[in-house]
C-alpha cells in the first residue's frame, strides 16, 4: 500500500465534506432542514435510497457472500421490488397527505401519542445497532490499508474519524446535503466495483465464470434448501426480502424521510420503485466480484489467505491488487458510502427524536429559528452515540451484511405490524398495538440471540408482522365497537383528499 492511497483518501474525504455543505444551500427553516423543502428530484432521491441502504455493507460483505457460498443471495432482491411496490402504493399515499415529516406519525394519528413515541423509540434502537454494525465494517478496509503502510490504528479511532466528518456537512446541510453526497458516493463505488472487476477477469484470464460455475457457485435459485433455517432458500429470500422491504422503505424513518423530500407523491413513488431495480443490479455486480475473488484466490479459506474475517477479502484485494491511487480511490469510496448511510441515520434520527418524541411529548410548539436549533443539537448527539455504538463491534464469523439484516429485522416486523393492524383492524387501540409490538420484538430478541442457526435471518420481518397482528387483532377482540380514532383517522385522510383535489 502506498502513502498515494492513503492521501487520496484524505482528499476524498474531506471533499465529501466540503461538497456536502456547498450542496445544502442555506437551512433556514425545520421544513428544509429535515425535508429539504419537498423539492428534490426523484432520480436523485432514489439514488440516496439505494446509498443508504447498501452503502459499505454491498461493498465490503455481498462480494464475500458469493466468495463463501452462491449467488442466491440474489433471490433476496425480487423480494425488495414486491416489497417496494406495495410501500410505493399503500404506504406512501398516507405520507403524502397532510405534512408529516417522519413515518410514525401515521401510528400517532391512528393508535395515538404512546404508539407513536414506542414506535419511534424502537426505530431509534434499531437503526443505532443496525448501522453501528455499517459502520463498524467501514473502518474494516481502512484498518487494512492502514496496517499495509505500517500505520495499527484501533477500530474505535478509524470510526471516530469517519463519524466527525459525517457529522460535520449533517449538522450543517441536513438532509439536502445528505441525499447529493449520497449521489457522488454511490456513483463512485460503482464505479470502483466495476474497475475491480475489471482487474479479476485479468487476472483469472476472463476463466473465472467458467470456473465458479463448474463449483455450482453460480446457481441463483434455490429451490431445495430448508425454507426455516436457509435464509436464501426461495420461498424464504423471496418472502422474507418482501417484508424486509415493505418494513425497511414503508416504516423505517430514514427511508421515508428520504422519500418525503420528492416533490409529489408520483416523483415519490417512482423513486422507491426504481430503487429496486438499481440495487439488484448493484447486487449482482458485487456477488460477480465475490466468484471472481473466489477463482483469483483459488477457493482459500480467508484463514487459509492469514484474514480474521471474510469481509476482509475485497479490502486486501483492492491493497494487493489495484495500482496506487486508484485503490485509494476506491477504499475511499467504500468509506464515503459508509458516510451516506450515517449521515442519514443522524438525519433521520433527529427529526424523528423532534416530531415524534420532544414536540409530541412536550407540546411545544418551535419557532423555526428554535426548532433549528434544537434540530442540529440531536444531530450532533446522536452523532456522538454512533461512534460510541459502532465501537462495540469487534468482528463477526458471518458476512456483516447479514449481521446488519439481522439486527434490523429486531424491530421492523413489529413496527410494520403495527401499520397493518392500524390500517386492517379497526377495532384495533392503542394498548393492543402496544402489546402486540412488545411480544414481537421480545421474540425475535430471543430468536437473534439464541436461535439464530434455527431461524434464518429473512424471517425475522415476516415472524415480527405476523405476532402483531395475531396478537394485536385478538386483543382487538375484546373490544365491541371501532376504535374513535380509526374513524377519526379515516376522517382526516378523507379530509386531506378532498383539499388535495
Amino acid at each position: 500500500m502506498q502513502l498515494l492511497d492513503l492521501a487520496v483518501i484524505v482528499v476524498y474525504l474531506a471533499a465529501s465534506a466540503w461538497l456536502g455543505l456547498r450542496l445544502s444551500g442555506r437551512q433556514d427553516n425545520l421544513r428544509g432542514y429535515f425535508l429539504g423543502d419537498r423539492d428534490l428530484p426523484w432520480w436523485a432521491v432514489c439514488l440516496s435510497v439505494v446509498a443508504t441502504e447498501t452503502s459499505a455493507l454491498t461493498v465490503i460483505s455481498v462480494p464475500t457472500v458469493a466468495y463463501l457460498g452462491t449467488l442466491t443471495f440474489l433471490q433476496v432482491a425480487l423480494g425488495y421490488l414486491l416489497g417496494r411496490i406495495v410501500v410505493a402504493f399503500v404506504l406512501l399515499p398516507r405520507y403524502y397527505r397532510g405534512e408529516m415529516t417522519t413515518a410514525y406519525a401515521y401510528l400517532g394519528l391512528r393508535f395515538g401519542r404512546g404508539m407513536q413515541g414506542l414506535a419511534s423509540v424502537a426505530f431509534l434502537f434499531t437503526r443505532l445497532l443496525a448501522d453501528g454494525v455499517r459502520l463498524f465494517a467501514a473502518a474494516i478496509p481502512m484498518k487494512v490499508i492502514l496496517a499495509g503502510i505500517g500505520v495499527d490504528l484501533s477500530y474505535f479511532v478509524i470510526i471516530a474519524v469517519l463519524g466527525l466528518v459525517t457529522v460535520a456537512y449533517t449538522f450543517v446541510g441536513g438532509i439536502r446535503a445528505v441525499v447529493w453526497v449520497d449521489v457522488m458516493q454511490m456513483f463512485l463505488y460503482v464505479v470502483g466495483g466495476v474497475v475491480a472487476l475489471g482487474y479479476v477477469v485479468a487476472g483469472t484470464d476472463g476463466s473465472f465464470l467458467a470456473a465458479a460455475a463448474d463449483a455450482g457457485k453460480t446457481q441463483v435459485l434455490d429451490f431445495t434448501s430448508d425454507p426455516v433455517s436457509a435464509p436464501y432458500a426461495f420461498v424464504t429470500a423471496v418472502i422474507g426480502g418482501a417484508l424486509l422491504s415493505t418494513a425497511s422503505h414503508g416504516a423505517d424513518q430514514i427511508i421515508v424521510q428520504r422519500l418525503l423530500t420528492c416533490r409529489s407523491l408520483r416523483d415519490a413513488q417512482k423513486a422507491v420503485v426504481a430503487s429496486a431495480l438499481v440495487v439488484a443490479v448493484q447486487f449482482a455486480l458485487f456477488l460477480v466480484v465475490g466468484l471472481g475473488l473466489w477463482a483469483y484466490y483459488d477457493g482459500r479459506t480467508p484463514e487459509q489467505l492469514g484474514l480474521a474475517t471474510g469481509d476482509e477479502i475485497f479490502p486486501t484485494f483492492i491493497v494487493d491488487v489495484l495500482p496506487p491511487g486508484l485503490s485509494g480511490l476506491l477504499l475511499a469510496g467504500i468509506m464515503a458510502a459508509a458516510m451516506s448511510t450515517l449521515s442519514s441515520s443522524l438525519s433521520a434520527l433527529s427529526s424523528s427524536t423532534m416530531s415524534d418524541l420532544y414536540e409530541r411529548f412536550t407540546d411545544r410548539r418551535l419557532s423555526d429559528e428554535e426548532g433549528l436549533r434544537l434540530g442540529r443539537v440531536f444531530t450532533l448527539g446522536w452523532g456522538v452515540v454512533f461512534i460510541g455504538a459502532a465501537a462495540l463491534f469487534r468482528g463477526t464469523d458471518n458476512p456483516v451484511v447479514e449481521l446488519g439484516l439481522s439486527v434490523a429485522g429486531l424491530t421492523y416486523g413489529g413496527l410494520l405490524g403495527s401499520f397493518f393492524l392500524g390500517l386492517w383492524v379497526r377495532k384495533a387501540r392503542q394498548l393492543d398495538a402496544m402489546v402486540g409490538f412488545g411480544v414481537a420484538v421480545a421474540t425475535m430478541a430471543y430468536l437473534f440471540l439464541f436461535e439464530r442457526e434455527v431461524v434464518g435471518f429473512t424471517w425475522y420481518t415476516a415472524i415480527g408482522v405476523a405476532i402483531t397482528l395475531v396478537v394485536g387483532g385478538l386483543l382487538s377482540l375484546r373490544h365491541r365497537e371501532d376504535s374513535p380514532l380509526a374513524d377519526e383517522a379515516a376522517d382526516e385522510e378523507t379530509r386531506l383528499d378532498l383539499g388535495r383535489r
